[in-house]
This record gives C-alpha cells, structure tokens and sequence, in this order.
C-alpha cells in the first residue's frame, strides 16, 4: 500500500509540475545550485583538513610554542578540529545550516563579519570590470567588422592578442612601476584612502590600475568571438540584399547584424561570469584590493578554514548561478537544447 501511495503521489506532483513548467524549472535549477553547493562545501573542506600546516598557529601566532600537548587536545577541541573529518564536517554543516559559519581562526571574529565589508568592494570592481570589458570589447568588434582588414582591423588584431598574452600580474607590476612610483599619479593598494570610503573621486583612483589589468586580459578574448561572428552574419544572403537595397555598412551593422548577433553575445557575457570573476581575484591579488579574492588568498595562506570555507561557498554560488544562468539562456537562444535537458522530478 506504502508504495502505491508513493508512486500515486509522484505522479500526482508529475502532473503538477507539467502543467507548471516554470514552477518545474525553478525547483529543478534550485536543486542542482543546492548539491553543486553541498558537493563543493565537502570537497573543500576535505582537501583543507588535510594541507599541510597547524591552523592553531594562526588562531595562537607564537603562543603556541609554550603550549604543551593538553594545552593544544583542548584548543583544538574548543575551535572544533579535534576527532575525524566527517564528524568535524557534520558539525560544521550543522551550524552553517543555521547561518553559523563559525570564528575566523586568524581575525578571532566571525567569518561572516570579516567578509561583509569586502563583498561591497569586489562588487564595486566585478561589475564595473563587467561592464566596462563587454562595452569595450563590442565596441572594438564593431569597428573591426566595420573596417574589416583594414588597418583598424589589422592594428585591433595585433596590439589585442599582445595584450591578451601578457601574464596580469606581470602587467599589474609595470602599471605600480610606471603610475605609481615613477609617475606617482595613482594608488597602488586597497579600494580607498584612510578615511575616504564614501568619497567617489578616491574610489575611482583606486579603481583604475585594477580594472586597467581586467580589461586588458578580458577585452579581446572576448572582442575577438564577437567580431568573427558579425563577419559571420556580414556574410549571409540578407546582408546581400541590404546591400542592394543601398543600406551603408554601419548601418547594416548595427541595424541588422548586430541585432542577430545579440543572443550570443548575451550568452557569452552569462557564461564569461567565472571568467571575470578569477581575473577580479587577481587583480585583488596584485594590488591588494581588499576584497574576497584576496581575502581567500589569504585564508588559505594562514588554514583559517572557516573564513575560507565561506568564501569559497560565495563565490561557488556565483559561478554555479551563473552556469545555470548561461544553460537558461542557451534554451532560448537554441531550443533544441530543451531535449536533452533531464529534470530531477523525471523517473
């Protein structure tokens, strides 16, 4: 009778969420965010457990030369790294379950209130670099197709892929080198002066190197796709009879072409979001900016594995979000994709 009960009660939940389509795929993409989650928390809080280094040290700094063994068997119980993984990693699930992320071991406060005040500052970056790598990256396309194998072509070709192959933390150190200490125009760390958060002038100063170093290693990766698909689309029967109809090449472009071309840039700036965001932790990295990335470089340096823990959580949701973002997408844009999707409530 139970299982009866149970398979009515599947088909019944079945039917509901055919005739909910949306209601299916939302549940559906919740669940795969949840166990990708799950799935990373576990590999990542294994593979710390079992790096090499005392985390205590962090927690003690040169106290713990003077500690003797019942010293440390208690300290270690206190902070919740004695007795096997799983049961450390049970622990943990438990209280992160409740909004408990537990204390960093090298600030001594809670992890969740070191990272507040950095998330603001990777935003601010992220989404200006963001913006400012697809704006210009189009842009550049557009004059490309527009002057195709011209000398802005020619020149947009070259001097991109240079720059797209220079190493970003090489690139980083000759912009401190040059702007920085020969030129002393601009900063060289952190996202502002002592003082100045709120001031926008300052902010920007502190922007500039940073996101100078994410478009140049950003800009033509992505310039370079787009431009070969509007030569692409430049070379389709209809452009031909635009031609004929007397419509100028820009306005073929950017009336028509570029229109076309438009869900697979939306595509690729959804899919490009784990892109940007290890190029935002790297530029946190070369300048010091204090935000996540550079924050989980750090975590790791000195094993504070709950602060590093959560951030790895932050920015896994990030990228997994933005997977299941750029699979929406790709249904739309190409719907056969429909068919081959396979949903949890399917037995």
């Amino acid at each position: 009778m139970s299982n009866g009960a149970d398979i009515l009660q599947n088909k019944r939940w079945s039917m509901i969420f055919r005739q909910h389509p949306l209601l299916e795929k939302i549940l559906n993409n919740l669940l795969i965010l949840v166990g990708s989650i799950f799935v990373l928390s576990i590999i990542v809080f294994v593979f710390a457990r079992l790096s090499p280094g005392d985390p205590l040290l962090a927690f003690y700094g040169d106290a713990l030369e003077f500690m003797g063994p019942a010293e440390l068997d208690a300290a270690r119980a206190r902070l919740g790294l004695d007795g096997p993984i799983y049961i450390q990693y049970i622990h943990w699930l438990a209280n992160a379950a409740t909004g408990n992320f537990g204390l960093s071991l090298q600030y001594k406060i809670p992890a969740m209130d070191v990272i507040s005040p950095l998330i603001v500052n990777t935003l601010i970056l992220g989404i200006t670099g963001y913006i400012l790598v697809f704006t210009l990256a189009i842009l550049v396309a557009i004059g490309c197709a527009l002057h195709e194998d011209g000398l802005f072509d020619r020149i947009a070709c070259q001097l991109g892929t240079m720059i797209y192959f220079i190493p970003a933390f090489w690139l980083g150190l000759c912009l401190v080198l040059i702007f920085s200490i020969n030129l002393n125009w601009l900063p060289s760390s952190g996202a502002y002066d002592f003082g100045m958060s709120g001031n926008l002038v300052n902010r920007i100063e502190h922007l500039i190197l940073p996101l100078t170093i994410m478009i140049g290693s950003h800009i033509w990766y992505y310039a370079y796709m787009i431009r070969n698909k509007l030569l692409d689309e430049n070379r389709k029967d209809y452009v031909l009879l635009a031609k004929a109809k007397g419509l100028s090449k820009s306005e073929i472009i950017w009336k028509h072409s570029l229109r076309n071309v438009a869900p697979t840039i939306i595509n690729l700036m959804a899919i490009s979001i784990p892109h940007v965001l290890s190029g935002t932790a790297i530029a946190e990295a070369v300048f010091n900016y204090p935000g996540i990335g550079n924050m989980a470089v750090i975590a790791a340096k000195y094993h504070d594995y709950n602060l590093l823990m959560l951030l790895v959580l932050i920015s896994g949701s990030i990228v997994i979000i933005a997977s299941i973002v750029a699979y929406s997408i790709n249904e739309v844009v190409d719907p056969r994709m429909k068919d081959t999707g396979v949903t949890v409530w399917e037995k």
